[in-house]
């Protein structure tokens, strides 16, 4: 033993005394100038925008040295010991109270595993046998006994036991930072108050300060988003990245950080051009993800036309802060959730717990709002290679939406298992996306239906009943809408996608882009139609879309018959001014002349004609 407990000195395991401690200053040649600027990129974990000072925990139980104590020191240790325990314990019960109402009852529960851990006669039991049979250090025992357990469960393919390693590793992190907190105090500067955490790995005793204060922000090198300590950062809000290569590198303490969680992106020192333009980003979206208080005065105005026509506006949100707005603002409901920004933060598919503690997320941030969730919709061009290996000639129409979900139906049957159990107990709808004909949605109905089977015989809580809807955006899906809402529990409209292909133009070329300011009247034709046949089969129809909540379109759109709008929380301002100057009657006329046009530039001069005699009175 005497070999294990005094390995020859080097980097990881030389003797406290010239090992070189997370929190001393680098060697000289460390601190030479570094350029600024410096842009890392990681995988998004909870996504937000933070901009502070890095305090940098790096804490690794691998280095800590299995230290010999005299036999008068060892009853002095299992002192140290137990009053570490208790003092977690209380801190766990503690920060247990504090997160309830705020964190899901699910999410709360994985304190509980970890009060279990340090209540675990075997954890307790080899932590204390190495202290009286081998007279080692406190410290150096519990980082062994948590090493030995983590380096097994570590290769089994099991990620229930995986995840044990890990929590048992927060429960020993955690244990020592109690017993760093009355060692000798360090003569370093004490971190900043609000700090970003920068960190070898995502823990979650480190999402709290030992007064249980959660940080700002959380960027690891190491780490996946799966583990508790990534639903706790989602279910708390926290800005984190992970993943992030170079990160300990090149962040040292007290660096200016800006973490752009919702990009992906850590800013290391930026100038002050970007500094201010960031910081005004940030204090422009400071209130619209509080967790408190009621909507600003102009959001609560009543979503009515001048002449007292009721739209129901709902949100048209791709990550949480946008749900977090929604909220803030007042809109009901969720009339979209574009699910593809998981899939595009890493080279692998999000497993399935990820997924749905993501879907979770979502859920809790509408505060039981109903939500309608997007399967994903993604096409050749975005780069997801596990679902498209090579970009396709015409990616918008190749395997795009549903199409391509069928042709990877393993991406399919995970998303679906993660939305049931990701809504079990909340109200959601599925939407799939590029539909063709009735086809594509019973085939969508089947997956549900099987993989509701498989939830059930593995014993795991789910939503049973989920209304599934179809999105209109191919000619196809037009010319089929009778039958399709003969089937589908709602309907929605996808406007620039439904008009790009109605009018086989590409709206992100600069050139062609003008062919969108105004509605082709061919366009009006099929809104008319899709109107009238939601109405006849009493189905519920909402549109969504840039070209949906352009102050332009918004006329054209109640003219046509549309009552139910899906739009992003930044636009609900700009769409509420443009909407109390409209009349709906003098709107229905004019969208049933402008939909008698026989061309684009007829429709323009009609509508310019008519806004000049009143179309839209003051």
């Amino acid at each position: 033993m005497a070999s294990e407990l005094e390995p020859e000195p080097d980097d990881e395991t030389a003797p406290a005394s010239v090992r070189p401690s997370a929190t001393e200053p680098p060697p000289a040649e460390e601190q030479r100038p570094r350029p600024a600027g410096v842009v890392l990129r990681g995988a998004i974990v909870a996504p937000g925008l933070v901009l502070g000072r890095v305090h940098r925990l790096d804490h690794d139980l691998s280095r800590e040295r299995a230290e010999r104590v005299p036999l008068d020191e060892i009853e002095h240790e299992l002192n140290r010991f137990r009053k570490a325990l208790d003092e977690s314990r209380l801190q766990l019960v503690d920060l247990r109270s504090r997160l309830e109402g705020r964190v899901r009852e699910e999410d709360a529960r994985i304190l509980d595993t970890h009060q279990t851990y340090l209540r675990d006669s075997a954890f307790i039991a080899d932590v204390e046998h190495l202290i009286l049979d081998e007279q080692m250090r406190l410290e150096g025992a519990i980082a062994k006994v948590v090493g030995d357990f983590d380096r097994i469960f570590r290769l089994v393919q099991n990620e229930t036991l995986r995840q044990s390693a890990v929590d048992l590793r927060d429960v020993g992190l955690r244990v020592l930072r109690n017993l760093e907190k009355h060692s000798v105090p360090r003569p370093d500067a004490p971190p900043p108050a609000d700090y970003v955490l920068v960190a070898r790995e995502l823990s979650i005793v480190d999402m709290f300060t030992l007064a249980n204060e959660k940080v700002r922000g959380i960027v690891t090198r190491e780490g996946g988003l799966t583990s508790h300590a990534a639903i706790f950062a989602r279910s708390m809000r926290i800005p984190t990245l992970t993943g992030v290569e170079r990160l300990l590198d090149e962040v040292r303490e007290g660096d200016f950080v800006i973490l752009d969680a919702t990009e992906g992106l850590l800013r290391v020192n930026p100038d002050d051009v970007v500094r201010a333009q960031y910081a005004q980003a940030a204090e422009q979206g400071a209130p619209a993800i509080a967790d408190h208080g009621s909507a600003p005065e102009w959001a609560q105005r009543a979503t009515r036309t001048q002449d007292g026509e009721t739209l129901r506006l709902e949100a048209s949100c791709g990550n949480l802060p946008e749900v977090e707005q929604a909220f803030h603002l007042g809109l009901p409901a969720v009339g979209l959730y574009r699910t593809e920004l998981l899939y595009l933060t890493d080279s692998s598919p999000p497993s399935r717990d990820a997924l749905a503690q993501h879907y979770a997320s979502v859920v809790g941030a509408a505060r039981d709002a109903r939500v309608t969730f997007r399967l994903l919709s993604a096409d050749s061009s975005l780069g997801i290679h596990y679902l498209h290996p090579t970009r396709e000639r015409n990616p918008s129409l190749g395997r795009a939406g549903i199409r391509a979900l069928f042709q990877q139906p393993q991406i399919l049957r995970r998303q679906v298992q993660a939305l049931l159990i990701g809504g079990y107990g909340a109200d959601i709808r599925i939407a799939v996306p590029f539909v063709v004909d009735c086809s594509d949605l019973r085939r969508v109905r089947e997956v549900l239906f099987e993989e509701r089977l498989e939830l059930r015989r593995g014993g795991e809580r789910f939503r049973e009943a989920v209304p599934v809807g179809v999105i209109l955006e191919t000619p196809a899906s037009l010319l089929g809408v009778r039958d399709l809402a003969a089937e589908a529990d709602f309907l929605l409209v996808n406007l620039d996608s439904l008009q790009q292909h109605l009018l086989a133009t590409d709206r992100e070329d600069p050139e062609l882009a003008r062919l969108f300011e105004t509605l082709h009247p061919y366009v009006l034709r099929a809104l008319t139609k899709i109107c009238d046949v939601a109405h006849s089969q009493g189905r519920e129809l909402s549109v969504f879309g840039a070209s949906a909540q352009a102050p332009a379109s918004i006329a054209a759109l109640i003219g046509c018959g549309v009552r139910q709008v899906a739009l992003a929380p930044a636009a609900l301002r700009e769409f509420l001014d443009a909407l109390e100057q409209i009349d709906s009657k003098v709107a229905s006329r004019s969208a049933r002349a402008s939909a008698r046009s026989t061309s684009l530039a007829e429709t323009r001069f009609r509508s310019l004609s008519e806004f000049r005699h009143g179309y839209a009175r003051p």
